[in-house]
């Protein structure tokens, strides 16, 4: 592993190139183990593909306190047991108005719409990270099958719960944003709202499938989510 500092108040973990099952489970591994053994001043520990990234309170503990304590404390991780977040079911209503790429990942792959539908919502996602903004959730899993290339030329606005494949992650905006993934549906569910308890939907290490909704299913959970407001 490689310890390097990102900033006056954050050290990143690197635990190798590979965004692989075996890299995620160390990362996931040494999150719990900081989480059940913090040091004085630790802020927050944020997981992405391939590293760990730890923020402190620099008035409480310096760098190298927090390098060692990492050091210390990776040597006795490999015993702790990461927890196994649930299963995320997130619906969606694939192609059409809500998923106007659909057409275009088909013929990118030789497939058809159905199939794409099918291999794309037959799967298991994990939650690698969460960036780009609030509650947007890179997942691993995808079949190679599906994958599709960015936009040449990013929309400017992409509406909030739309689903997307941009080579071979797919993902869903929490937000409505500018955004160059190949659109191929999209969800009722908020996956970041300042009002729950935990605002992101997902968090990572969690799983997610996509189940697949008919259009009056998406514009009834629409409004009921509307009217909850």
């Amino acid at each position: 592993m490689k310890y390097l500092p990102l900033n006056e108040y954050a050290v990143t973990v690197y635990f190798g190139e590979l965004p692989d099952e075996e890299t995620r489970s160390e990362i996931a591994r040494l999150d719990a183990a900081l989480q059940a053994r913090p040091f004085p001043g630790l802020v927050e520990a944020v997981p992405a593909y391939v590293s760990l990234t730890v923020y402190y309170d620099a008035l409480q503990v310096n760098r190298q306190q927090v390098i060692r304590f990492l050091e210390e404390l990776s040597q006795t991780a490999e015993n702790t047991e990461a927890p196994e977040g649930m299963t995320v079911n997130i619906p969606v209503c694939y192609g059409g108005q809500y998923g106007p790429d659909l057409s275009f990942v088909a013929d990118h792959n030789a497939l058809s719409e159905a199939e794409i539908i099918d291999i794309h919502s037959s799967a298991t996602y994990r939650v690698h990270m969460i960036g780009f903004m609030p509650g947007f959730p890179y997942l691993g899993g995808m079949s190679p099958r599906i994958a599709a290339p960015r936009m040449a030329t990013p929309r400017p606005q992409v509406l909030a719960g739309s689903v997307g494949i941009a080579g071979e992650q797919t993902g869903v905006y929490p937000f409505t944003s500018p955004g160059g993934w190949q659109l191929i549906g999209r969800t009722p569910f908020r996956l970041f709202d300042i009002r729950r308890p935990s605002p992101s939907l997902l968090t990572a290490g969690q799983l997610v499938r996509f189940c697949p909704i008919d259009t009056e299913t998406f514009e009834d959970q629409v409004r009921i989510a509307d009217h909850a407001d």
